[in-house]
C-alpha cells in the first residue's frame, strides 16, 4: 500500500482527498497545523473510514519539522500539497501572511522532498492564476496574468517555482491542479467545509445564514457584466475535486506524467452567485435572507473552466450537480449543529 503525504489534510479539500485516497487503496499520512480547521475533521474522516488516519501537527514552513517527519515516516511515495491560506479578501489585507505561508511552505517542502528523494507532487493551484481572463472558458493555454489578489499571486509564484524546478534538470515530477470553486460536503455529512470564524467563501455563509447563525448573506456586487449582474464562478463538488487528486497522484506514480503538467479542474459550466443561491433554495427548500452589497476588492467578475484536457489526459470528469453540492453542504451544516447541541 503506497504511502501518500497530504499536507493540509485536515482541511476542507484535504480531508475529502484523504478519504478518497484510502478508498482507492492508498495510505495517506496527514500534516496539518490546524491554523484554519478543527481537529473534529479527523474524527469525521475516522467515522467514514472506520479507522483513524495518521496525522502529524506540523507547520509546513518549518523545514526542521518537515525533515523530522520524513525521517520518521519512511516510504513516502508522493505528496499532495494543500497547506495554504486561501481567503482572497484576507490576502488583500494581510499580504505578507500569505506570501510567508503559501510560498514559504512550498519551498520548504520541496527542499525536504529533494533531501529524501521523494519526487512526485500534486500541487493545489487555482484558477486565480488566470486573473481576469480575456476569453471564456479558460483553458490551460489561457495566459497566466497579473493576479487580482495576493492569494492569487501566491499560487502564480508557486507555479513559477515548480516550473523553474522542472526546467532546472531536477527529477521532480509535479502536477498542478488549477481548480475553480469547491463547494459541498461528503455525502455522509461527516466532513465538510469548516471555516474558523466568519466564512470567507460563499457556500458556508449561505448555509450559516439559512441555519440562523448569520443574520444575512451579502452578495458582493450586482453590476457586473453577467446575466444577473453577480459574479460567475465554476462551482465544483469537493468530492469530485478530491477524486481528481487521486487520479493525478496515480498518473504521477505510474510514470506517465511529464516533469510538470497543469490541469483545470471544474465542471466546465459557469453559474452566477444568484444562481448558486437559487440552487441552494431549490435543493433544500430553505429561503435565504440576502442583500446586495458593494463589490469586494480582489474579486474576478467571471471565470469558468474548459475541462477538455483533464477529460482527455487524466480521464477525469465531474459528476455532481450544483443542487447536489448545495444539498450536501446543507446536510453537513445540519450535522454540525446536531453535534454541537
Amino acid at each position: 500500500m503506497k504511502k501518500i503525504l497530504v499536507t493540509g489534510g485536515a482541511g476542507y479539500i484535504g480531508s475529502h482527498t484523504v478519504v478518497e485516497l484510502v478508498q482507492a487503496g492508498y495510505e495517506p499520512v496527514i500534516i496539518d497545523n490546524f491554523s484554519n480547521t478543527e481537529e473534529r475533521s479527523l474524527q469525521g474522516i475516522a467515522a467514514i473510514l472506520g479507522r483513524e488516519v495518521t496525522c502529524h501537527r506540523i507547520d509546513c514552513t518549518d523545514t526542521a519539522a518537515l525533515r523530522r517527519f520524513f525521517e520518521q515516516e519512511t516510504g513516502i511515495a508522493g505528496v499532495i500539497h494543500f497547506a495554504a491560506y486561501k481567503a482572497v479578501g484576507e490576502s488583500v489585507e494581510e499580504p505578507l501572511k500569505y506570501y510567508h505561508n503559501n510560498v514559504g511552505s512550498l519551498v520548504a517542502l520541496l527542499q525536504v522532498m529533494q533531501e529524501f528523494n521523494v519526487n512526485k507532487l500534486v500541487f493545489s493551484s487555482s484558477c486565480t492564476v488566470y486573473g481576469i481572463p480575456a476569453e471564456l472558458p479558460v483553458t490551460e493555454q489561457t495566459p497566466v496574468q497579473k493576479a487580482n489578489s495576493p492569494y492569487g499571486n501566491t499560487k502564480k509564484i508557486c507555479e513559477e517555482i515548480l516550473s523553474d524546478l522542472a526546467t532546472s534538470g531536477s527529477d521532480m515530477y509535479t502536477t498542478a491542479l488549477r481548480y475553480f470553486n469547491p463547494i459541498g460536503a461528503h455525502p455522509s455529512a461527516e466532513i465538510g467545509e469548516l471555516p474558523l470564524g466568519v466564512p470567507n467563501n460563499l457556500v458556508p455563509f449561505i448555509t450559516q445564514t439559512a441555519a440562523g447563525i448569520r443574520e444575512q448573506l451579502t452578495i458582493f456586487g450586482n453590476d457586473y457584466d453577467t446575466p444577473d449582474g453577480t459574479c460567475i464562478r465554476d462551482y465544483v463538488h469537493v468530492v469530485d475535486l478530491a477524486k481528481a487528486h487521486v487520479v493525478a497522484i496515480e498518473r504521477l506514480l505510474s510514470g506517465k506524467a511529464e516533469n510538470i503538467e497543469f490541469f483545470n479542474v471544474g465542471t466546465g459550466t459557469g453559474n452566477t452567485v444568484l444562481e448558486a443561491v437559487q440552487a441552494f433554495e431549490r435543493a433544500t427548500g430553505e429561503k435565504l435572507n440576502y442583500k446586495i452589497g458593494p463589490r469586494r476588492s480582489g474579486d474576478v467578475p467571471k471565470i469558468y473552466a474548459d475541462v477538455t484536457k483533464a477529460t482527455e489526459e487524466l480521464g477525469f470528469k465531474t459528476t455532481s450537480t450544483l443542487e447536489e453540492a448545495m444539498k450536501s453542504a446543507w446536510d453537513w451544516q445540519m450535522h454540525l449543529q446536531k453535534t454541537e447541541e
